[in-house]
């Protein structure tokens, strides 16, 4: 682990002091970029691994980011219900357009962007969780209390069933 933060893990660090909470970024010399990764790295299980995941609106362009289970896959139909327009997987630059963070250490605060935000409902069901901090090897945990308090994130079932 570094005790030095790159950019992106400090821009994260910030806005989580920034936003009041004691919560410390962590960097890995390995890499925490998938949810299977992350766990084994951390000593967690997949379900604990906080997934942001950016979806694109079809006809507005609007930008969607479902926080999720990375025990979980989302369910594309329910959100795009929930957003009144079918929705897509954001490619790498839009992505990177309106978090200002690269796919695979996307975390749920600090983005260039405000965006709505759903959180996953299965990620209540935990004592603590990791989400990423900005880059494919930096994490911090939290509980759901806080995740969903410093997201303001609509509480939603977004598993495919």
């Amino acid at each position: 682990m570094n005790h030095v933060l790159s950019l992106s893990a400090q821009k994260v660090q910030d806005q989580l002091v920034h936003l009041g909470y004691n919560l410390k970024v962590i960097e890995f010399q390995e890499t925490t970029r998938t949810s299977t990764d992350a766990a084994a790295r951390i000593g967690c299980t997949i379900g604990q691994i906080v997934k942001s995941l950016i979806f694109k609106c079809r006809k507005s362009g609007k930008p969607v980011l479902i926080l999720t289970s990375g025990a979980n896959r989302v369910d594309v139909k329910k959100i795009a219900d929930l957003t009144g327009e079918p929705i897509d997987r954001a490619d790498p630059e839009f992505v990177r357009s309106i978090t200002g963070f690269a796919i695979g250490g996307i975390p749920p605060i600090g983005h260039s962007t405000l965006i709505d935000t759903y959180l996953d409902e299965d990620l209540l069901k935990y004592e603590t969780l990791w989400a990423a901090a900005g880059t494919p090897n930096a994490v911090f945990e939290l509980s759901p209390r806080e995740l969903h308090a410093m997201t303001s994130a609509r509480i939603i079932r977004v598993k495919e069933e």
